[in-house]
């Protein structure tokens, strides 16, 4: 499926190598200020070449709108927007045309459909991301109107873990490390990567704050839920933790509990949400990334014809997929939460009342 969101829909369109992708945005209320320098500035923190750490391929990822926009703000029509690839450099994938390459979706991509996109892997290309940074910029123009923030950075690199959270920090470091102690490191791991041909690993921290009580559609549409949704869609991640997550299993009932006063919670190892509703406190998410599955280190793989075979990757790559993934995780995350605004619109009679009477 290539949409996503049930009153404020996203589809993408396009390939990694194919002449561009896009997206169109359904659900945005008329009468919204769309910022297009802001959106562009999100698609600038996303896209690749911007430094060593990062892949070689070099997109200025100019953003498009095509519809939903008039004077400056939104319609309520559909809003969509394009991206034209500018930098493909598919002839570096010719070695890879009949074979699999290990890690990669290529091997099912293969056997799903009967054939597939070999040139930087088509569809499933992280390529496809920016879309989703264009749609979620549109969401957090959204969110803002109503006080939600949304922030991430790189809380883990190669087993490297921040021991401080700044986010003031990540946004101003190239690889977002939130911690300012542990950056250099986790930057030397990258690069001592790269150097072997080889990459590593990541976890991002995403945190939304502002957040209302009661967004969130039990039982089949929880909030926490539809987060983790979001997240484990996105290229390369492989598993994710709301607030305390897997640590929390490692608690008494006694201590993992929020407490709760006049003044609100004591804690909040529930990261923002209780029975997949949010309440009222900040929403904490962690993705973890695995390390980029394109090296360049010879592998055992087969054929399309199931024929062993060594491979040898060319191209340009990232040697760690969680730097870039954080910001998708952000526009993830404006999806979610603005679509889940939208649907408890109409959860209270009073709010009916209040628009029609």
């Amino acid at each position: 499926m290539n949409t996503f969101g049930r009153r404020l829909t996203l589809t993408t369109f396009g390939e990694s190598h194919g002449k561009a992708i896009g997206c169109i945005l359904d659900g945005v209320p008329a009468g919204l200020t769309i910022d297009e320098a802001f959106i562009q500035a999100e698609l600038d923190r996303r896209k690749p070449g911007k430094s060593k750490l990062e892949t070689a391929r070099k997109e200025d990822d100019k953003v498009e709108i095509l519809s939903g926009v008039f004077e400056g703000v939104s319609t309520g029509t559909p809003i969509s927007m394009i991206i034209f690839n500018t930098n493909q450099k598919s002839r570096d994938y010719d070695n890879v045309k009949d074979l699999f390459r290990p890690g990669h979706a290529d091997f099912t991509y293969f056997h799903k459909y009967g054939l597939r996109d070999y040139r930087g892997g088509g569809r499933s290309s992280a390529r496809e991301t920016a879309a989703r940074v264009a749609g979620g910029a549109i969401a957090k123009l959204m969110l803002k109107e109503i006080g939600i923030e949304i922030q991430s950075g790189l809380c883990e690199v190669d087993g490297i873990r921040a021991e401080t959270i700044d986010f003031n920090h990540a946004k101003r470091s190239k690889l977002y490390a939130l911690d300012p102690s542990k950056e250099r490191a986790q930057e030397e791991a990258i690069l001592a990567a790269k150097e072997a041909h080889n990459s590593v690993g990541g976890v991002v921290l995403t945190t939304a704050t502002g957040v209302p009580v009661g967004l969130g559609e039990p039982l089949y549409y929880k909030l926490d839920a539809i987060l983790a949704d979001a997240m484990m869609g996105i290229n390369a991640a492989k598993a994710v933790e709301i607030g305390d997550g897997v640590a929390s299993t490692h608690l008494k009932g006694s201590q993992n509990n929020d407490a709760i006063t006049p003044e609100g919670f004591k804690s909040n190892h529930a990261g923002g949400t209780l029975g997949g509703i949010s309440n009222g406190d900040t929403l904490i998410v962690k993705t973890h990334f695995k390390p980029t599955p394109s090296i360049f280190q010879e592998q055992e793989t087969v054929t399309t014809t199931n024929q062993p075979i060594t491979c040898n990757l060319k191209g340009r790559h990232d040697p760690c997929v969680a730097i870039r993934g954080a910001v998708v995780t952000e526009a993830m995350m404006a999806l979610v939460l603005a679509d889940m605004t939208l649907l408890n619109m109409g959860r209270k009679m009073e709010h009916l009342t209040s628009l029609y009477n």
